[in-house]
């Protein structure tokens, strides 16, 4: 690799000119060393434990001196169980079909061409992400499966910990023989990186952004090439009539509360007025749970717990142990209400009428649409992904979890017998 001159932009042509040759080797590598590379990162994980939680530790500690939130130090955490999922995630990615190379369509012109459109990797890959240590492991091996490249900028709250995690990811290359090449970090926290890889359109084919909405906003602003991305999950839940009051409880709750600070958490119940009498029973629910409710007028009638709601909480993704409460009077209201004020990540509807289910799972625009069933399931591993690199808003190409099959465009091949084109 040729030696740089240390400015931000040179360092990233450097790791870009190198992802590039890497992912021009890796596109005609057989599926059988990708994967081995993959249970190698996994077995180096497992081995690299100690290692790995004592980085986080020390992650973990200078972000609580910090004062940040209880959010996104749930994020940054690491413990035994945590890395253990890491470390199969890796493997079940591994597991998982091969992407490349899949036949999308064929057909035969009448002219006696063979046309078939084949997925191929993207090329190179950058992903700018916050807190979450998982996300290294979980971008390199999306991108690794998918015959891609990958660079990436890890937040400065977890520098320690996805240093250690791709330390063992290139382990795992080296034990395939492959190009460590494939998944390179940016080697320091300095912002200006962070614009040198969004401008840097001649060596990175797409941007992938995981954080906060700061984040995602700079990146969507600065980059010069193509953004996977969503602003915000500012996720809704409407509870028809004709919904079993216990399944929707308990749906909500999990919804709210499962793990409040994740992208898929529902921040806004809108709920039927058919179904006001049931408000208080999940209050208690989730009085329980420790959660705050705030809610319109009508809401605030129902149960004196529930605090009034402001203008803002139905635009807002709390990413925190808190619940707006709207009242509607129809379907229509709920679907006019998420068009207003949803961000079009996951919305879904509680209902057992199955004609108000399909005509909402039509009507509402979003990247997941669930009925009767938690939000919390807007995740690419619980779609059979394996792992997911971001949930994506975006009507081009990627939407929803963006996981190996996201991860690759694809070409048409042409077969002939001489045609010529009159």
């Amino acid at each position: 690799m040729a030696m740089n001159d240390g400015k931000p932009v040179s360092v990233i042509a450097e790791l870009g000119r190198a992802a590039r040759r890497a992912a021009g080797r890796l596109a005609q590598c057989p599926a059988a060393d990708r994967n081995r590379a993959l249970t190698g990162a996994a077995e180096a994980v497992r081995s690299s434990a100690e290692q790995i939680l004592e980085a986080n530790a020390t992650d973990f500690e200078r972000a609580r001196k910090r004062g940040i939130s209880g959010a996104m130090l749930d994020r940054l955490v690491l413990d035994k169980a945590r890395l253990e999922g890491i470390a199969a995630g890796l493997e079940t990615v591994a597991d998982l079909p091969d992407p490349v190379g899949r036949e999308l369509a064929r057909w035969r012109q009448p002219n006696g061409l063979e046309i078939s459109r084949v997925a191929v990797p993207i090329g190179v890959i950058g992903v700018v992400y916050e807190s979450r240590p998982n996300v290294t492991a979980d971008a390199a091996a999306l991108c690794l499966k998918a015959g891609n490249a990958v660079i990436l900028r890890g937040g400065s709250e977890a520098v320690e910990s996805n240093r250690a995690i791709h330390a063992a990811i290139v382990s795992g290359l080296g034990a395939a023989g492959l190009d460590p090449a494939i998944v390179q970090m940016v080697p320091d926290q300095d912002r200006e990186l962070v614009g040198a890889l969004l401008a840097a359109h001649e060596h990175v084919d797409v941007i992938v952004p995981r954080g906060g909405r700061s984040l995602v906003e700079r990146v969507q602003r600065d980059a010069r090439v193509p953004v996977f991305a969503h602003l915000d999950g500012n996720n809704h839940l409407y509870w028809h009539g004709s919904a079993d009051p216990a399944m929707a409880v308990e749906v909500i709750a999990n919804a709210k509360m499962r793990r409040p600070g994740i992208c898929g958490a529902l921040e806004t119940l809108l709920i039927d007025r058919s179904c006001l009498e049931r408000l208080p029973r999940l209050v208690d629910e989730l009085a329980v749970l420790g959660c705050e409710v705030r809610g319109d007028a009508e809401a605030c009638n129902c149960d004196d717990r529930i605090r009034t709601a402001a203008e803002a909480d139905w635009q807002t993704e709390y990413l925190d142990a808190i619940l707006a409460v709207r009242c509607v009077d129809s379907p229509d209201a709920a679907v006019a209400h998420i068009a207003r004020y949803g961000s079009g990540h996951t919305d879904g509807i509680l209902a057992s009428d199955p004609a108000v289910v399909e005509s909402f799972l039509d009507r509402v625009d979003s990247a997941i649409v669930v009925h009767n069933a938690s939000t919390q399931f807007a995740d690419g591993g619980e779609f059979g992904f394996g792992a997911e690199i971001g949930i994506a808003t975006g009507r081009l190409h990627a939407r929803g979890p963006v996981g190996l099959e996201q991860l690759t465009t694809f070409k048409y091949v042409v077969r002939g017998s001489g045609q010529t084109r009159p």
